[in-house]
């Protein structure tokens, strides 16, 4: 979550690209002494990428460039699925014109990545996946009501230094007014097609519009980037900027917001459906396989999931037994659950004792890490809290990107939201996973390499970026910091929560499981909190098959590593290892498991 949002992954959404006219296949430069065929392909990976800026106007919000206002307000338009397809087509065809023979091994994984990745972006671009997805443009866990002003604030991507970064921003902002009216639209269609979102992601939604319009303009989210202006803008330009950005706030934002809300409350909601699952919904049962493939890289089908999964919890489970029994709990291990959620000593009192806890684990874990990496990333790793406006909504974690030069930090966000419900156990777990070195190690080192394309610096595919920040949590072993009993549960209660993950998302979307039953099977099976288990189970019906991603991608790299220890003995190096996974960038798993493969059989020789 909060990643950079690149091209492909904005095409997959479905509606989040602004279109552009497609360009006819130039010839390729010719191959000569100097001119390999490296060279030729990285010359059309950065042709291709330079041409996906000017179709992903979020994309480059997230990185950090003031996109146009006139690109931004193409969201959602008619315009894009012919314009996309047109432009993935271009790109297919040229490189198919490259001779992946005559590829050096670490060209030839990002032929095969991108390859990978641009036939499945076209694949969703068919019009009749996207009579399923453009029609649901927005949901309570990803819906640009609320990424957009995130992207646009002070803590943003987006640069606030003197009066023209301010003027650029506010046009932005008066852009963002046309994208919601045309969500409306999009949403419009999609109840005269019958394919609707369901009644408890519209309710959210709903939700969370409310929250934001409570405030008076002058303090609401939009009018953020007021708060703190640099003093380098005099105050007479200040109390202009000022001026004119609380009235597009007041005159244009917030009635666009408004019409937004009582379109969903009061046409939307009452048809919305009632089951949360997509197989009740027309043409979900097909969409879901897709979106298994799509989060996952690989093709697997729900059945099998979902007894992975079952399998999973089981193993766990028993592990969990002989922790329970070093925490000196003699009852059964659901009544330690309950005993654990219910026991103030395993939760924090304060927010700033959560917030002490996390910073005790960073120190930490920076000793440890010349142990397991040959590289460290730039840029330093900032913790910090929710605001209170989002924490009900979200996880118990998440990881902001920082910049790709390591001047703005990255930021690990941890939930205060219902204090009573947080574990203290989970501290560490968690940490490793959103922080060091889970995401922050992960997304840095990939972006701040210059010798990679760029699709494979800035990509987020959930099965590579979440499948390393769950295996990141089990180096927690071998850093010594789950001797601690208390540590180990959380470890485990967080990789139970992976687990459940196959079974319940697949519970949901493919044997017709209702909310209520998704709640009681994770709360009967781990420690996690009721508030916790809603969030996940709500999350899993707005974004379905995303949570799949983890366990799938984590199960690859530990089988890769077993793979290695095994072949290679005591010539195995860790390190090496971690610089195999992490070297490359991004990949789709099939796309790693050859590049494991082959540096494991080139060591073993």
């Amino acid at each position: 979550m909060g990643l950079t949002r690149a091209f492909l992954l904005a095409v997959l959404a479905a509606g989040l690209t602004a279109p552009a006219l497609a360009q006819p296949i130039p010839a390729l430069p010719a191959v000569g002494v100097r001119q390999d065929e490296d060279a030729r392909l990285l010359a059309l990976l950065n042709s291709f990428a330079r041409a996906q800026e000017t179709l992903d106007p979020l994309g480059a919000i997230a990185r950090g460039d003031n996109s146009n206002p006139q690109q931004i307000q193409r969201l959602f338009s008619d315009e894009l699925a012919a314009a996309q397809r047109a432009e993935l087509r271009r790109e297919l065809a040229l490189l198919a014109r490259i001779n992946r023979a005559r590829l050096s091994p670490e060209r030839q994984l990002s032929y095969d990545a991108f390859q990978q990745q641009t036939r499945e972006a076209l694949g969703w671009l068919s019009p009749d996946i996207l009579a399923l997805t453009a029609v649901r443009p927005l949901n309570h866990f990803g819906g640009l009501h609320e990424d957009f002003p995130a992207l646009l604030g002070p803590n943003g991507s987006l640069p606030y230094r003197d009066e023209r970064d301010y003027r650029r921003n506010l046009a932005l902002l008066r852009a963002f007014p046309v994208v919601l009216d045309r969500a409306i639209g999009r949403f419009r269609q999609g109840l005269a097609s019958d394919v609707v979102e369901t009644r408890l992601t519209t309710a959210n939604m709903v939700a969370q519009l409310d929250e934001m319009l409570a405030r008076p303009p002058e303090d609401s989210v939009f009018a953020a980037p007021l708060a703190d202006m640099p003093d380098t803008i005099p105050a007479a330009r200040q109390a202009l900027i000022r001026a004119d950005w609380q009235q597009a706030v007041s005159e244009e934002v917030l009635p666009a917001y408004r019409r937004l809300r009582q379109f969903l409350a009061e046409d939307y909601l009452p048809t919305a459906r009632i089951e949360p699952g997509l197989s009740a919904m027309k043409g979900g049962a097909g969409l879901y396989r897709r979106l298994i493939e799509r989060h996952t890289t690989v093709q697997l089908e729900p059945d099998a999931i979902h007894a992975l999964g079952l399998a999973e919890v089981a193993r766990i489970q028993t592990e969990m037994e002989q922790v329970k029994t070093l925490l000196a709990f003699k009852g059964s291990l659901p009544a330690f659950f309950n005993h654990i959620r219910t026991d103030p000593r395993f939760h924090p009192k304060t927010a700033e004792e959560l917030s002490q806890g996390y910073a005790a684990v960073a120190r930490a874990v920076d000793a440890q890490l010349p142990r397991f990496f040959a590289r460290l990333p730039r840029g330093e790793l900032t913790i910090a809290a929710y605001p209170a406006s989002r924490g009900k909504f979200e996880a118990g974690g998440s990881y902001s990107l920082g910049s790709a030069d390591g001047r703005r930090p990255g930021t690990f966000y941890f939930n205060t939201y219902d204090l009573e419900s947080r574990f203290l156990s989970g501290v560490t777990t968690l940490y490793l996973h959103e922080g060091i070195p889970g995401h922050h190690f992960q997304t840095s080192l990939a972006q701040q390499n210059l010798g990679l394309p760029d699709f494979q610096r800035f990509g987020d595919n959930a099965a590579y970026v979440e499948g390393w920040a769950l295996y990141a949590e089990t180096l927690g072993f071998e850093m010594g910091f789950y001797k601690d009993p208390l540590q180990h549960w959380g470890t485990l209660d967080d990789e139970m929560l992976r687990a459940m993950r196959l079974v319940v998302d697949t519970g949901i979307h493919a044997k017709g499981w209702s909310r209520s039953q998704a709640v009681a099977y994770m709360l009967a099976n781990s420690g996690i909190g009721r508030s916790d288990a809603e969030a996940e189970v709500d999350r899993y019906i707005a974004n379905p098959g995303q949570a799949l991603s983890y366990k799938i991608g984590a199960l690859t790299i530990q089988r890769l590593r077993r793979e290695a220890e095994a072949a290679l003995g005591p010539k195995f190096d860790l390190k090496a290892f971690h610089e195999q996974v992490l070297g490359s960038g991004v990949l789709p798993l099939p796309v790693l498991e050859t590049k494991v493969r082959r540096w494991i059989a080139q060591n073993a020789s």
